[in-house]
């Protein structure tokens, strides 16, 4: 009898223990991380670690063994001048490209604040860049730059605003590659960011603005004093994450410019691709890709302290 006492009290204290188990917050915490930080290591963390073990030894494409060099290849990356000529239009790009993602998506997200017939519709158009396969974008705004066939050129000639003999090279000419692909990551990165910013203002009690309609404040003063305070954190993560993402994509270059013309739209990452895969320097490849680490990683702790700072109690 008290071995069989023994086996029924086994089963009871194991589900007795399971259901302790359930019950905790700890463990459902881990449980609903653990399938991000699978993620995170397998398609982030391995390949990090990987181009830190190529960015010290001098492994290239096809080789078999690889021997340590030290700091070598990130020296040979900064004597090249195409290096800091990528340096020079990662900043620009991403810069130039965020200012504006940041000022139009406020401005939409405040029109998608407007009662009108067919929003619903509207909120689903702008959401389609970004759901979209990027490469299918690509490859239109690809048609709508060619030399040739460019409906912007053939649209502003036929309303008169180009002459005869005005005809851009859209991507053929340094100035107006940068700006063509400028306009293709705005038009790729600006639904998220008006949908994130859409969040911050429907998240204001509809009080706030009644107590600033009723103090008889303007609009200026109103935006500035009363709305853009409550939704700056969420403004700061907005602009940390598109920094984040333009600086280290590449997919819209590879597709429109790849680099070109005369490697006035190289960017790191895309450097960092055609070095390492094409040119079959793997080591400088990878060092290349991480010169913008330290960097990014002071960007995000910086903003994300001053939106902590800023969130409003």
């Amino acid at each position: 009898m008290t071995a069989l006492a023994s086996h029924a009290a086994a089963p009871t204290g194991a589900r007795s223990r399971l259901r302790r188990l359930a019950d905790s917050e700890r463990f459902l915490a881990w449980a609903l991380l653990a399938p991000a930080v699978v993620f995170i290591v397998a398609l982030v963390g391995f390949p990090f670690v990987l181009a830190l073990l190529y960015s010290v030894t001098n492994v290239t494409v096809g080789t078999q063994s690889a021997s340590f060099v030290g700091l070598a290849k990130f020296r040979q990356a900064m004597e090249s001048p195409a290096f800091w000529g990528a340096v020079r239009n990662t900043f620009l790009f991403t810069l130039v490209s965020q200012a504006l993602v940041i000022v139009l998506a406020g401005t939409l997200a405040r029109l998608l604040m407007m009662e009108f017939r067919g929003k619903w519709f509207v909120r689903l158009l702008i959401l389609l860049p970004w759901v979209a396969p990027i490469s299918l974008g690509s490859i239109g705004w690809l048609w709508i730059f060619d030399s040739i066939y460019s409906v912007i050129n053939w649209t502003l000639r036929h309303i008169g605003i180009f002459g005869p003999e005005t005809w851009p090279i859209w991507l053929g000419q340094p100035t107006l590659a940068m700006a063509s692909i400028i306009t293709v990551h705005v038009w790729r990165m600006l639904p998220l960011a008006a949908i994130i910013m859409l969040a911050g203002f429907s998240g204001i009690p509809k009080d706030i603005h009644d107590a600033a309609a009723i103090d008889g404040a303007g609009f200026w003063r109103r935006e500035l004093q009363i709305i853009l305070p409550l939704v700056l954190p969420i403004v700061l993560v907005a602009v940390l994450f598109g920094i984040v993402f333009t600086a280290t994509d590449m997919i819209v270059i590879f597709i429109i410019t790849r680099g070109g013309p005369f490697d006035s739209t190289q960017v790191l990452a895309s450097l960092a691709y055609y070095t390492g895969i094409d040119g079959g320097d793997l080591a400088e490849g990878a060092a290349i890709s991480l010169f913008l680490f330290p960097l990014l990683v002071a960007i995000a702790y910086l903003m994300l302290r001053l939106a902590r700072r800023t969130e409003v109690t």
